[in-house]
C-alpha cells in the first residue's frame, strides 16, 4: 500500500494527465517580462561593479568650466544676470 501511494504521488499512472497545467498566454508574457527584468538588473549590477572597482575612469577628462566661453571660475553667477 505505502508503494501505490509513493507512485501515484510522483503522477505515474492515471492521475498523469491531472497534474499538467497549461501555461497560458498571459503567463508566458509574464515569465518574459521578469526574465527581461532580471537581464536588466543583471547588467545594472555588473555596471555598478565596474564603476566601484575602476571610478575615475568614467569621470570625463574635462571640467565644466572648460565650456564656459571665457567666463572665469567662480563668475558663473554674474552670467546669469
Amino acid at each position: 500500500m505505502i508503494n501505490n501511494h509513493y507512485n501515484n504521488t510522483l503522477g505515474v499512472g492515471a492521475g498523469n494527465s491531472m497534474n499538467t497545467y497549461p501555461v497560458t498566454l498571459e503567463q508566458k508574457t509574464a515569465f518574459a517580462f521578469v526574465g527581461l527584468l532580471f537581464i536588466f538588473l543583471g547588467i545594472l549590477i555588473v555596471r555598478c561593479f565596474r564603476i566601484l572597482l575602476d571610478p575615475y575612469s568614467s569621470m570625463p577628462s574635462s571640467t565644466w568650466v572648460d565650456g564656459m566661453d571665457g567666463l572665469e571660475k567662480g563668475t558663473f553667477e554674474y552670467a546669469l544676470a
